[in-house]
C-alpha cells in the first residue's frame, strides 16, 4: 500500500503537479496547522500551508511518504490546473436527480461543444474529476455551483485527491492516461470573474453612474446578441454577471436587465429556458457578491 501511494505521488509530480500528503485513508491534509506550527524548517519564516508546501521534488516526496501510507493531494493552483468536480446526488434514492456529469454535459451541449476529452479520475463517491491546464497568467479560484448543480471546480486555494488514493468508501481511479487538455475558452469565460467597471472619476456629477449603467446595458446586450455559435451561453453568463452589480447598486432594475438579455440570448439562438436558467444563476451570484457599492471619491 505505501509503495503504491508513493508511486502515485511520484507519478503526479512527474507531470508537474504539486503534491502533498493527506491523512491515510482520508482526504484532509496530513500537515500541521498554523496553531501547532513550531516555526521551524520550512516554516522558519512563518507558517506555510499545504498549498505552499506542495512539491514536485522527488526527494521530498520520498521522505514524506516513507513515514506513513498517506493519500495523495494535488494542489491545483500551483500545478497550473483547473479540475472540474462532477459529483453525484447525496440522496442515492433519488434516481431522477441529474448528477454533475449530466449537468456538465448539458452545459457543454448548450455551449455548442462536446464534453472535453481530457484526463479523468473516478472519485470514491462515484463522481469524476476532469483535469484541465490553465493558460499562463490566468488566475482562477474555487467555485461551488457556479457552473451548475453538483459541478464544482478546484484551482487556486483548492486541491483534489489523486488517483491511487483510497478511502473507506472506495478508491480514486484514473480512467485514462494523465494528459490534461487545455481549459476550453468558453469554460474559462464562465469561471473568470466579471471585469470591474471603470472607477467613477473624482467629482463625478450626480447621475453619472446611472448613465454608465445604461451604456453598459447597451454594450452587454449587443455582445450577447452578436455572440457566435459556441460562445452564446458564456457571453450571456458574462453579461449577466457584469450587469448584476448595477442591479445590486440600484442603477438598473433587475427586470430591465433580464428582459434585455433574455431577448438578446434568444435572438442569438438560445432557447427561452436556457436564457432564464443562465440569467437567474448569474444575476443571483453577481447581486450577492456586489451588495456594497464601490467607493466613490
Amino acid at each position: 500500500m505505501s509503495e503504491d501511494l508513493l508511486r502515485a505521488a511520484l507519478d503526479a509530480a512527474g507531470h508537474g503537479w504539486h503534491v502533498f500528503p493527506l491523512r491515510p485513508g482520508s482526504k484532509p491534509p496530513a500537515l500541521h496547522g498554523e496553531k501547532s506550527c513550531a516555526r521551524t524548517g520550512e516554516c522558519a519564516a512563518g507558517h506555510r500551508k499545504w498549498e505552499q508546501r506542495a512539491t514536485t521534488d522527488p526527494d521530498r516526496i520520498r521522505a514524506a511518504w516513507s513515514r506513513a501510507p498517506f493519500n495523495v493531494g494535488i494542489a491545483t493552483g500551483p500545478s497550473g490546473l483547473l479540475v472540474v468536480d462532477l459529483d453525484v446526488p447525496k440522496d442515492k434514492g433519488s434516481s431522477d436527480a441529474p448528477d454533475g456529469a449530466a449537468t456538465f454535459a448539458a452545459l457543454c451541449e448548450r455551449a455548442g461543444h462536446t464534453v472535453p476529452d481530457t484526463y479523468r479520475v473516478r472519485t470514491a463517491s462515484g463522481g469524476e474529476h476532469l483535469y484541465f491546464t490553465v493558460p499562463a497568467g490566468v488566475h482562477l479560484t474555487n467555485t461551488a455551483g457556479t457552473i451548475g448543480e453538483l459541478v464544482d471546480t478546484r484551482a487556486w486555494g483548492g486541491y483534489v485527491v489523486a488517483a491511487g488514493s483510497t478511502t473507506p468508501t472506495g478508491a480514486y481511479e484514473a480512467l485514462c492516461a494523465p494528459v490534461a487538455a487545455p481549459l476550453p475558452l468558453w469554460l474559462q469565460t464562465i469561471l473568470q470573474p466579471a471585469p470591474k467597471p471603470a472607477q467613477t472619476p473624482s467629482g463625478a456629477v450626480a447621475g453619472q453612474t446611472s448613465r454608465y449603467a445604461d451604456v453598459a446595458l447597451v454594450n452587454e446586450t449587443r455582445n450577447v446578441a452578436t455572440a457566435q455559435h459556441g460562445a452564446r451561453e458564456s457571453s450571456l453568463f458574462r453579461a449577466a454577471r457584469a450587469l448584476g452589480r448595477f442591479v445590486a447598486w440600484g442603477d438598473l432594475p433587475r427586470h430591465v436587465v433580464e428582459d434585455a438579455l433574455q431577448e438578446a440570448g434568444q435572438g442569438a439562438g438560445l432557447s427561452a429556458a436556457e436564457c432564464r436558467s443562465t440569467l437567474r444563476s448569474a444575476l443571483d451570484w453577481s447581486i450577492t457578491h456586489n451588495s456594497a457599492r464601490r467607493a466613490t471619491a
